[in-house]
């Protein structure tokens, strides 16, 4: 008797219609790839992308099943929507390498960090949609944070496609593009930043007995919860701390040391110095 094997269907692209170029699958534009596949954004053949080097688009290819090569042009031609994932000095040539197949129906997102989106209009030679993204690192596991701002013929239906590009890593939210180089200081750099209070906070549950790892999955965990807490009860910080802080108890004598050692002012000027390096950067 013979068995019929069934495969099971393929569920449909969230957006069908939008064909979409990854130009320089690396680091971020690889994250970005990959997320879209997951969650079914768009179907493999809705993607393509691009790196520099054949063997490392030979096996990418093979990786995720999508077209990858190493021609920028012929992949921005067949795009609907093309994002920029070179680094921010590449961007000017890039985007004149493809200028001859831009038009005024394509939509480029860029998310090389302080390339300003007026810079790449002028090197696009027409008027079409540019989108400035900030994404941060947690994409890489659906945490991330991305900012983004229009540039001057971005299209609110544009804006749609982009915001549901990046709420596939994260959340996304818009600000105007004078605000890019602090976002840049705080979600882009921010990470770093968090990474070395977990750090200290498991060297000292190391330095007051705890094992290694359970010193670094308390920090990390309790970390990841206070920032739960505050996105999904919408309470200020202050208050939540002040909920945790009981009269003449453990935290206070924790927090006055913190006051003390200046931790407060120390990640506000970490974040103003990332800002200004932001806007160094942007002013070439």
């Amino acid at each position: 008797m013979s068995e019929t094997i069934e495969q099971a269907a393929v569920p449909a692209a969230a957006m069908p219609n939008v064909k979409v170029a990854v130009l320089g699958a690396g680091k971020m534009g690889g994250i970005l790839l990959q997320a879209f596949l997951k969650n079914n954004l768009f179907g493999k053949d809705q993607i393509s992308g691009t790196v520099q080097h054949p063997d490392r688009a030979q096996a990418l290819s093979a990786q995720f099943g999508v077209e990858i090569g190493i021609d920028n042009i012929e992949a921005a031609r067949e795009a609907d929507v093309i994002l920029l994932g070179v680094k921010p000095i590449q961007v000017p040539a890039l985007v004149n390498l493809i200028r001859p197949v831009l038009n005024e129906k394509k939509l480029i997102v860029s998310i090389a960090a302080s390339v300003k989106t007026r810079s790449i209009e002028d090197a696009a030679g027409c008027d079409l949609g540019v989108i400035r993204a900030m994404p941060n690192t947690p994409a890489m596991i659906s945490a991330g944070v991305t900012a983004l701002c229009a540039g001057r013929f971005c299209t609110d239906e544009q804006m749609a496609v982009a915001m549901r590009i990046f709420q596939t890593v994260g959340r996304a939210v818009v600000v105007d593009e004078k605000h890019m180089d602090a976002v840049t200081g705080l979600s882009g750099s921010g990470p770093a930043f968090l990474y070395i209070i977990i750090e200290a906070l498991a060297e000292a549950g190391v330095n007051v007995g705890l094992p290694r790892d359970v010193a670094t999955l308390l920090a990390a965990q309790t970390t990841l919860g206070s920032a739960r807490m505050v996105l999904e009860t919408g309470y200020h910080p202050a208050l939540l701390k002040d909920a945790v802080t009981t009269p003449a108890g453990c935290t206070v004598d924790g927090i006055l040391e913190l006051e003390e050692g200046g931790l407060r002012v120390t990640l506000i000027k970490a974040v103003k110095r990332a800002t200004q390096r932001a806007a160094e950067l942007a002013g070439g």
